[in-house]
């Protein structure tokens, strides 16, 4: 069967009859859901085990994402010169080796702030060059009518996984310990790399006389993403957003287990509960973009996920309530950002030329996730300086300014956002 045949067969079949899909999704879904375990657990070991303090909090959390700063740019230029499955198979291997560490160390005896630092910057590399190459693949796999729903289901099996494993991390903290329910991520990461392995994709390598040098590759990259004017105001607005609300979660593992009191099952639950809001918004987005428009959908959610942050600062004020306040707080920003991220990953895949792709996705990572570390470093310094709660009031402030840039633009007279012809 050629090529366009197969494209063609599989343009007549629903996503749940599509095995290449289906299996590159089973394989996500677990890998999500350890993701989740870990990032409960590693904060848990710092703050509980380690005794880390709101600085060294920041350095961990700076760590992880570290890479997007470093090495997000130049990473979508090698992507997109690869076979975006290949990557991805790679990165699983080494965030389970390098997460496979962590409980060995502690066994032994061994383990320091110091080791949490590198394993967090390992793993935060390998993440770079895994999520540009998933968020850029989607196209390889389905036709092009189906990206919204492929992205519609990968997401509401990433909030699923915000659902589940939270809670499971927090039972498995109190099980068997915070470094050995880091096992259970590396288990999910062998999972992800065997599904990829049985995975098939379309992709077609980029030619070698269509590749220049990597700095105009780049170049190129960043002149797409910022000569679209809609681009433009949806990457400002989730680079503030990202950087505001850094900010206040870097700290949320001090300010929930120190400040509040709670213990690391209660900090899963409230991950979980508020969670379940991200589920019903990867499943109410088809409907909602239906009612009032794609474009329309972006300003409306940036509002709500924006506003709504004041809730978790706020909780301190109101210690009797602060639980429904802050599961409150997780539902709603959830729901809305799931809203957002469904519509406007949808837009920027269809809109973009495959062979820009992993360029394209890079250079929106280093804008949006590049802003974190830096942020990561300025909550451990002033949470240091301010408090904890002051400092979530900054980043709580910060992110209601975030949603300025696509509240005042262009999408409200739009309804529908351009195809790839426009």
């Amino acid at each position: 069967m050629s090529r366009s045949e197969a494209v063609g067969e599989r343009a007549d079949r629903s996503l749940w009859r599509d095995g290449n899909f289906l299996t590159l999704w089973s394989g996500q879904a677990l890998a999500q859901l350890g993701s989740q375990v870990a990032e409960l657990a590693i904060p848990v070991l710092a703050v509980l085990l380690l005794g880390a303090s709101e600085l060294e909090v920041g350095f961990l959390n700076a760590a992880g994402v570290a890479a997007f700063l470093v090495v997000g740019l130049p990473a979508g230029a090698w992507i997109d010169r690869l076979r975006k499955r290949r990557v991805m198979i790679w990165a699983d291997a080494v965030r389970a080796v390098a997460l496979g560490v962590v409980p060995l160390l502690w066994w032994a005896g061994l383990l320091e702030m110091w080791h949490l630092y590198a394993v967090a910057l390992v793993v935060g590399v390998a993440t770079v060059f895994f999520d540009v190459s998933y968020q850029s693949i989607i196209p390889s796999l389905v036709r092009p009518g189906q990206i919204a729903e492929a992205n519609g289901k990968l997401q509401a099996t990433y909030e699923l996984a915000n659902i589940g494993g939270p809670a499971v991390g927090g039972w498995l903290v109190g099980l068997v310990a915070a470094p050995f329910a880091i096992l259970a991520t590396v288990g999910t990461y062998v999972a992800s790399f065997v599904a990829l392995l049985l995975t098939r994709d379309h992709e077609e390598p980029r030619a070698a006389d269509d590749r220049g040098p990597i700095l105009q590759e780049i170049g190129e990259g960043l002149r797409w993403v910022f000569g679209n004017r809609l681009l433009r105001r949806i990457v400002t607005t989730t680079a503030v957003f990202n950087l505001s609300s850094t900010l206040s979660f870097t700290l949320l593992p001090i300010f929930l287990l120190r400040e509040l009191g709670l213990t690391p099952a209660a900090m899963g639950v409230i991950f979980s509960l508020g969670a379940i809001g991200g589920f019903a918004g990867a499943v109410a987005t088809p409907h909602i973009v239906r009612r009032i428009g794609e474009a329309r959908a972006i300003p409306v959610s940036a509002i709500a996920f924006s506003v709504v942050a004041c809730l978790l600062p706020l909780a301190a004020a109101f210690p009797s309530v602060a639980f429904p306040l802050l599961v409150a707080q997780g539902f709603v920003a959830s729901f809305t950002v799931l809203l957002y991220n469904i519509t406007q990953v949808t837009f920027r895949q269809r809109i973009t030329p495959s062979r820009l792709l992993g360029r394209m996705n890079a250079s929106i990572r280093f804008c949006v996730w590049g802003v974190m570390p830096i942020a990561a470093l300025a909550a451990g310094v002033l949470g240091t300086w301010l408090g904890v709660v002051p400092t979530m009031w900054i980043g709580a402030v910060g992110q209601v300014v975030s949603a300025f840039f696509v509240v005042i633009g262009p999408f409200w007279a739009l309804r529908e956002l351009p195809d790839a012809a426009a």
